[in-house]
């Protein structure tokens, strides 16, 4: 369901984390605590509002956030979004051999770093994501731990974008 900055602007705390509780995946407390801004005035506004939530989490909540998404081309069960995110890019359909690879890449970058691959699949291929994890292994934790936020951020603007119409 689409809303307008105004409507969501009127909600009560509950409705309006109902309504984007899922923006950051699994997190509806990020929802919660961008409420106290309102009134928010465009989809920009906003999301700088929930980035700052995330700013201001503690590393462990950075942490518990990161692992709440799931690994790419992962037949794990997952959130709508990041099924369709996926999916956007053939990640629903891979072959044998590319599962593997896909399955392989993220065990290794988890082994890593302790939490999962991000990306922001929107504005990648198959191609483009599978070198993202090669090039992306060589760095290290804390510089991958800014980047997978830097992903989410992205991620959670997308997901504002498709939810909240303009005026």
């Amino acid at each position: 369901m689409a809303y307008s900055i105004a409507q969501l602007n009127q909600m009560g705390q509950d409705d309006f984390v109902a309504a984007l509780g899922a923006v950051f995946e699994d997190t509806p407390t990020i929802a919660r605590e961008a409420w106290t801004q309102r009134p928010f005035t465009d989809v920009t506004d906003l999301h700088q509002a929930m980035v700052d939530v995330v700013n201001v989490m503690t590393q462990a909540e950075r942490l518990a956030l990161i692992c709440a998404h799931p690994d790419l081309g992962s037949k794990a069960k997952m959130a709508d979004a990041s099924v369709q995110e996926q999916a956007s890019v053939g990640l629903d359909h891979l072959t044998p051999e590319e599962y593997e690879r896909f399955h392989r890449l993220n065990q290794a970058y988890k082994e890593k770093f302790g939490f999962p691959f991000i990306i922001a699949v929107k504005k990648h291929t198959k191609t483009s994501i599978l070198a993202a994890f090669d090039r992306r292994l060589q760095n290290p934790p804390d510089v991958e731990m800014t980047q997978a936020l830097a992903e989410i951020t992205q991620i959670a603007q997308f997901r504002l974008v498709a939810i909240v119409t303009p005026m």
